[in-house]
């Protein structure tokens, strides 16, 4: 399963980390970055799957 949130992490991150922890810190946090650039949303994403 975390595999296929690491797919949709990288197409949409805030989905992602949606899916992962639901509407907490980490997915506002997400948005924030992914509004800033796709590439730190992607990574902060992938970074939160990997660790919950």
């Amino acid at each position: 399963m975390d595999l296929v949130r690491i797919i949709i992490a990288i197409i949409l991150p805030p989905v992602g980390v949606f899916l992962q922890v639901g509407f907490g810190k980490h997915f506002w946090i997400n948005i924030i970055l992914t509004l800033f650039g796709y590439i730190p949303g992607i990574v902060h994403a992938v970074w939160v799957i990997a660790k919950y």
